[in-house]
């Protein structure tokens, strides 16, 4: 019998060969993840059987039994069972109708209806800059980043509060998911430039600057977010001159920025801490100047590295936007919180609060996903999951 040739190949050239079946695909996936010890096949089962009795009540009371569209209050959510041989009103599944009757107040809060447009414009404004800037291959990303940062906020706060044409509308008219995404974004923005001035400030050799950067961060770190808020309402007022008044919304925004910008300072300096001297050495010996250094060497690969840090910063601050109701703005949840009071929903809290938590994950389970996909593309050491 003849043997069939097989091809030669150089030394180390030898292509690589499949993984074997049994490496591979999801039924490999279970045996590594699920079934690789006794303990975590214990675990698996208890998680099996916890999901068991969760899910299908939880999908009954969200979908199969809920009210979508024939109730008009939530008294007609509710239906007649005998208890103990007397009739009494249970509810048997969630009253999403409350939450579609009031959408409106949800995103906009008391905005003008006349007026909402204007909102709807300016977010998606926002978010087709955030789309050119963002994704990769867009051409132009300079002009786009440009309209974000430095035209944007002009364009925004003429649609948001009026001017030009436009009718005026108060800022005690701002609510719901509106003025949510109004203080995260402005924190979000406003926090990082001056977190990466005060991590500079305190690694600085002048004296002077570190010590009052080193004051500033450690200062505003030692008490929690909902003291600057009320002390940014109620105590900024005493020092300001007789007949200047800011507005609540300002001093709000100008608390969670300063909040958040002492904690950006620290997760910057951690990645200005993690590169090596030999970068610092080899700038300077090329001769560039301290600015030349930092914007051109350092703070690109600082940023780099501190990109779960600074995003988790993101996510934390978007859920303490919550706080703002201690100074009486109605932000999503304090709105969804004022809404199940209404006489028409009461008995809907539950179902306000489920409404919210989604819309909080989407938005940052959104964040962390970007951040995880920067971090595969810039090669930070962050494995794919």
């Amino acid at each position: 019998m003849t043997d069939i040739a097989q091809p030669s190949y150089p030394p180390g050239a030898h292509p690589d060969l499949p993984a074997p079946r049994r490496m591979v695909g999801p039924l490999a996936w279970v045996r590594d993840h699920l079934l690789s010890s006794p303990l975590n096949i214990a675990l698996t089962v208890v998680s099996i059987y916890l999901l068991y009795k969760i899910c299908p009540p939880l999908l009954d009371w969200t979908i199969l039994s809920a009210y979508w569209y024939e109730a008009i209050s939530s008294s007609d959510c509710k239906t007649k069972v005998m208890v103990e041989g007397a009739e009494s009103m249970v509810s048997t599944g969630a009253c999403w109708t409350m939450i579609r009757a009031r959408f409106g107040i949800l995103m906009y809060g008391y905005y003008p209806f006349a007026e909402r447009w204007r909102i709807d414009l300016a977010f998606v404004l926002q978010f087709a800059a955030i789309a050119g800037l963002l994704p990769e291959g867009i051409p132009y990303k300079k002009y786009w980043a440009i309209f974000l940062f430095v035209i944007y906020p002009v364009v925004g706060f003429v649609l948001f509060h009026g001017g030009f044409g436009l009718p005026v509308v108060e800022t005690h008219y701002w609510g719901g998911l509106m003025l949510t995404l109004i203080v995260a974004t402005a924190g979000i923005v406003a926090s990082l430039p001056i977190g990466v001035a005060l991590a500079l400030g305190r690694r600085s050799k002048l004296p002077i600057i570190r010590v009052l950067s080193i004051a500033f961060i450690e200062f505003v770190r030692g008490v929690p977010l909902i003291t600057i808020l009320f002390m940014a309402n109620v105590m900024l007022p005493f020092f300001l001159p007789p007949g200047v008044e800011f507005n609540v919304l300002l001093r709000v925004l100008l608390g969670v920025t300063v909040f958040a910008a002492a904690y950006m300072a620290e997760v910057v300096r951690g990645g200005l801490q993690a590169l090596p001297k030999g970068q610092y050495e080899g700038a300077m010996a090329m001769g560039l100047g301290y600015w030349q250094l930092m914007r051109l060497i350092i703070l690109p690969q600082a940023l780099r590295i501190a990109i779960p840090g600074i995003v988790n910063n993101f996510i934390s601050l978007a859920q303490d936007t919550t706080l703002v109701a201690i100074v009486g703005l109605y932000d999503f949840l304090n709105i969804v919180r004022a809404g199940s009071r209404d006489s028409n929903s009461l008995g809907t809290e539950i179902e306000g609060y489920v409404f919210c938590a989604v819309v909080y994950w989407v938005f940052c389970f959104a964040m962390s996903r970007y951040s995880m996909h920067l971090e595969r593309k810039l090669h930070t050491g962050h494995k794919k999951r």
